[in-house]
């Protein structure tokens, strides 16, 4: 068991090791991206990656507070649905209106990597291994399908 302040360490080292791995490599627009805080340009909609103790999670978020707004842009995802499967070449879990931790309604659409822990260091390479190439993947898709969401900005 870690202390709050080795288990701290811990987290910052990954995603600072994540970061190093992912920063040489330009977005699909041509751009120098942030990948550990991807920002998709769009109020409410983010591409997030979290590791824990027992399991990794990448996901687009949609986190407004009006569930119905919220409704709008899941269903605009779920019309793109077909195009962001060919550029992630997997199917995601599609949740609507799911309570987070916090107690927050958000909607999601995301995969996850059981049985690995961002606390062991001998996971990270199936850590990066399993972020890096989907981060890219929403990127690419981003790159063609933000546009459909300039009606709901």
């Amino acid at each position: 068991m870690f202390s709050k302040a080795e288990a701290a360490q811990l987290r910052q080292e990954f995603w600072t090791t994540l970061g190093r791995y992912l920063r040489p490599i330009l977005g699909a627009d041509g751009d120098k991206v942030n990948w550990i805080n991807y920002k998709t340009g769009i109020k409410f909609v983010y591409f997030r990656m979290e590791a824990e103790n027992r399991s990794a999670r990448i996901a687009i978020e949609i986190t407004h507070y009006d569930t119905g707004i919220q409704e709008l842009f899941y269903e605009q995802f779920a019309e793109l649905r077909n195009i962001l499967n060919g550029y992630l070449n997997e199917d995601w879990t599609w949740e609507l209106h799911h309570q987070d931790l916090a107690g927050k309604i958000i909607s999601r659409i995301y995969t996850e990597l059981p049985k690995t822990s961002i606390y062991n260091r001998e996971d990270w390479p199936k850590l990066i291994s399993f972020f890096k190439p989907r981060i890219i993947a929403l990127d690419e898709f981003w790159s063609v399908a933000k546009y459909s969401f300039d009606a709901l900005k």
